[in-house]
Formats: structure tokens, sequence, C-alpha cells
């Protein structure tokens, strides 16, 4: 037997009819009936990610089936649970897990299949079910909107920090871009302690960087060669840390921005895949080079959790309504944003007032995996 508080028979949900960001049209699909392990939620925010942009046009995955629900991130509210779920109430405040398969261990082609939003029909929706081995609740003290940035941005920037990057105190950490993850990745890494040097293209975003509490920002575009930039502001040393958003255009400078022993974690690549670089700094300097893809759903409560404990707020530029999804991918495309896109749906609540603020520490890893 299913306890639900509301069982609705029909979702509006965004869709996906054909390859291209402009071809996403709200429509009504029959809304099935929950499974026994299965958690409904009434979705209240979704937010984007470059991601979404690459598999509205096709370019992800040749194996992308259409018609397909997009978005990978929202937060919301439990409206039904099926009777063998155990972890949850209704009206519970949760997010969903962008791999909801991928509760814990390492990543793999198995849990690959239920990437939300490419493999598998995403959460842009009025109502989103699934496994409820795939929700974690959300940190107190976040809006909807704020926690719906989590699942993704977030939880890459704390993966490849904490979980496979052991930040500590007095460390520095070299941030390119001002996205969701680059964003993210400087609040952490300050949180942890560490102080953070933020690369840019753009002239517009160098001072909200430095708002964010980035120690020293660098405009590549005039300065190519940054690296230089980066030793000389590190003594010579270099870095401990880089969050890599660049890919091929950009690598060959943050290998050599690293210190002896650092680490590089691949989290995008916006100038492309291919390319060359200089391999030789990688075993001299004992680099690690690694790639980071979101994060298991053990990863995202430890996440949840310290963002709760340090009240540390996600950077929201701009928000829209779901039945402007095609502008909200517009602008993501634009690229002129500086933290998360979000896409409001079903209304949504002020930020619940229940946690205190404590004062900024480092976060607590987990164990790596």
């Amino acid at each position: 037997m299913n306890l639900t508080g509301s069982a609705p028979r029909t979702n509006r949900v965004a869709q996906l009819n054909a390859f291209g960001p402009g071809n996403v049209a709200i429509v009504e699909r029959p809304l099935l009936d929950i499974k026994p392990g299965e958690v409904r939620i009434r979705v209240r925010a979704a937010s984007l990610n470059h991601r979404d942009l690459l598999v509205a046009r096709g370019q992800l995955s040749a194996d992308t089936k259409l018609p397909l629900v997009p978005l990978s991130d929202c937060a919301g509210e439990v409206t039904e649970i099926g009777s063998e779920v155990s972890g949850f109430r209704i009206g519970d405040r949760v997010v969903a897990a962008q791999i909801p398969n991928w509760v814990s261990g390492r990543f793999s082609r198995e849990v690959m299949a239920s990437a939300l939003g490419w493999a598998a029909d995403g959460v842009l929706a009025e109502y989103f079910t699934g496994d409820q081995c795939g929700f974690v609740a959300m940190p107190d003290g976040l809006s909807f909107e704020e926690a719906a940035t989590l699942p993704c941005a977030a939880l890459t920037a704390w993966n490849a920090l904490f979980e496979h990057g052991d930040l500590k105190p007095g460390q520095t950490v070299l941030v390119q871009g001002s996205g969701g993850v680059s964003t993210f990745a400087l609040q952490f890494a300050l949180a942890a302690g560490a102080r953070v040097i933020a690369t840019s293209g753009s002239e517009s975003k160098l001072e909200p960087l430095r708002e964010l509490g980035a120690t020293h920002v660098i405009h590549y575009r005039k300065q190519p060669d940054w690296s230089r930039a980066v030793l000389e502001f590190t003594d010579g040393a270099g870095v401990d840390h880089v969050v890599e958003a660049g890919g091929a255009g950009t690598l060959d400078q943050s290998i050599k921005s690293t210190a002896v022993g650092g680490t590089i974690s691949v989290i995008w690549m916006f100038t492309g895949a291919a390319g060359t670089f200089d391999a030789l700094p990688l075993l001299t300097k004992t680099l690690r080079l690694q790639g980071i893809v979101g994060g298991s759903v053990e990863m995202l409560e430890r996440l949840s959790g310290t963002i709760e404990a340090l009240g540390i707020r996600p950077v929201i530029d701009r928000t829209f309504e779901m039945e402007d999804i095609v502008a909200a991918m517009k602008y993501l495309e634009s690229g002129r944003h500086i933290g998360k896109i979000v896409v409001r749906v079903n209304g949504s609540e002020p930020r619940r007032h229940g946690a205190t603020r404590a004062p900024l520490a480092s976060p607590t890893p987990g164990n790596q995996s």
C-alpha cells in the first residue's frame, strides 16, 4: 500500500522533442503509479549545467533518446512514498541526486546509465519520481532554488577538493572561470582555510570573483601565459589544487601552475577536448591529473551536511520560470552568468531559517572512493 499526500494523474514536464536548445516544450504526460521503493516529489526548483546544453544539442552522447525531459538537478518536497520506503516522510524537503544509482564507491558504466537528463529522463517537471536511494535531505537554511544547485556543480567541486583532493588549510587553489563549479570551489576552499586564485576571460567578472573572496584574479585573455602570474603570486611554488574547466586550451598552463605533488581536477573542457600539452611535469612534479564527474549519493549527503553546518550560500545569477526554459538555455549559452542559473517550478517558498550560521572552518572530508 502506498502512502500519499497528493496523487495527480498527469505531470507537466519540459520535453526535448528534437536536438537543439530551442526545441524544448512544456507538455503533459501521464503520472505513473508509484512503486514500493520509490519517492515522488513536487519539484520546486531545478538548475542548469553546461552539460544540459550539450545534451540538448545532441553532442554529449549518440545514445541520447528523444523525447527527453532535460536537467539533472532539482529540489522539492515529498508528496508520495512507496510502501517499502523507510527514510522519508511526506513533506520532507529533499534534493535529487543527479546519478541516483551511484550510491557509493567508484563511478562505473553501470551507474552512468542512471544519469538524469542524459541517459534517463531528467527533473524539469512538476513531479519527479525515483528510487528512495537517490534522494538526500536539503540543507536546513537554504531555499529550494539554492538547494537545486547542489547535485552537480556543488558536488563536483566538493568531490574535487575533498573526496579526491584532500584539501588542507593553508593550501592554495586555482579556479577557472565563474560558473557554478568554480564559484562553489572558491567558496569551499575559503571555508576550508585555503586561499584562492581565480581566472576569467571577462573583465566584468574579475571584481565579482574578488568579492567572493579570491585573493588574486587573472584575466587570461590579456595574459595567455597566466601560469607566470600564478607562480609570482605563490612565490614560485605553484598551487596545490587546480579546478580545471578549460580543457585542452588551458591544461598546459594549469600543469605549469601546479606545485610539486599537486592535484589537477578536470571538471569540464570549455576550450575543447583535443590538444597537446607537455606531459613531462606530470612525472617530474608527481602531479595527480583526474577527471571528476559529480559524485555519489553518499558524497552528496556529506556535502549537504557541511553546507548546513557552515552556512554556505550558493551563488545564483538569475532565476527563470519553467515555461521560460528556452530563454534559460539561451542565457546559459551566452556565458554571461556568474554562478548558477535556476528554473522555478510550482512556485517557491522562502528559505527555512532553522540553521544557525556557524563560523567557517575546515569541512570534514569523507573517505575517498
